[in-house]
């Protein structure tokens, strides 16, 4: 048996640091993403075996169990939980390095990886992001849609620059800032049978279906939404449900339901006739859309101006002129 001695050497964090592989970190963070390691073999391009390998050589050197393993059961621990988290903030600052020495240079250089909710419509950052490339026209732009949700953990995991997109509950380990606001009503397309009537009350909303966004919950951030819908006696169950503005908006226009579009970013089709607003129409529920970035992440000189230059935008512009009806 082990001596408290033996374990506490073993658990040094000295030894640790000295012992530990970044490959078998690397592999771990896979590996926990994965539902098996046959899946993360897979994904790694090597042989079962050789991943096997390295979890029973990080769990030996960490002295902890990472996953639980049995015939149909397959989960992290909770050391193995832990060590997730800690090694997706390695692996995003490890994939830095290379980045930010490379761009050590007089012209503004680099690249920024921007994680964007799908129905964000902001003139304003339309208008900061022409600014900064006419500026800087060596930078390098990406633009990931995702959903809320995940365009925060990329944010928190140090994979994107920053996000621009919705908050349900802030996490203290990231930074918020309030970009615009936009406010949402109920649309319906050509083919639903209340498509063109001007006499429309509340009323003639309940029991028809519904589609939404899957934020549209009353414990996430689209709550207010859930409120108006709920408002107008819309069906319980939401027929289509996506994460994305276009399939939201493609599924109202083609009748499969009733269902919330920011006004703005609807105006045009109403305007072209693909979509008809329907009550409730005033007072519209309002929803804030916000800048998110990571403090601890190391940000090459692209990133930090981009970001710089939102943050200023947001600071000379008037709340009201970034709220968009």
């Amino acid at each position: 048996m082990k001596s408290m001695l033996d374990i506490d050497r073993h658990h040094q964090p000295e030894r640790i640091a000295r012992e530990l592989d970044w490959n078998l970190l690397r592999t771990f963070v896979v590996l926990a993403e994965s539902r098996s390691v046959t899946e993360a073999a897979q994904r790694l391009s090597l042989k079962q075996p050789s991943v096997s390998t390295a979890l029973k050589k990080l769990e030996d050197r960490l002295g902890r169990r990472l996953i639980d393993r049995s015939p149909g059961h397959y989960a992290l621990t909770d050391a193995g939980q832990l060590l997730y988290q800690a090694a997706l903030e390695i692996h995003g600052s490890v994939l830095r390095l290379s980045t930010l020495m490379r761009e050590i240079t007089d012209e503004i250089r680099g690249h920024v990886t921007i994680a964007v909710a799908s129905h964000v419509v902001c003139p304003l950052f339309d208008r900061v992001l022409a600014e900064f490339h006419r500026a800087n026209p060596g930078v390098s732009l990406s633009m990931d849609v995702l959903s809320s949700a995940d365009a925060v953990a990329e944010v928190m995991a140090k994979r994107a620059s920053f996000a621009i997109c919705l908050v349900r509950e802030p996490n203290p380990q990231l930074e918020y800032e309030q970009l615009y606001r936009e406010f949402f009503g109920l649309f319906c397309g050509p083919y639903h049978s209340l498509f063109g009537r001007t006499d429309l009350t509340l009323a003639d909303l309940a029991g028809h279906n519904t589609v939404s966004f899957e934020t549209d919950r009353l414990h996430d951030a689209l709550k207010p939404v859930t409120l108006m819908r709920a408002q107008a006696e819309l069906g319980q169950r939401i027929t289509g449900m996506s994460s994305n503005l276009e399939e939201v908006t493609r599924m109202i226009y083609t009748g499969i339901g009733i269902g919330p579009l920011p006004v703005h970013v609807a105006a045009r089709d109403v305007a072209d006739g693909r979509l008809w607003q329907v009550p409730p129409y005033d007072p519209l529920p309002a929803i804030d859309v916000y800048l998110v970035w990571n403090r601890k992440t190391a940000k090459n000189r692209a990133e930090e101006m981009l970001l710089a230059a939102l943050r200023d935008a947001i600071a000379t512009t008037p709340l009201e002129d970034r709220t968009y009806r």
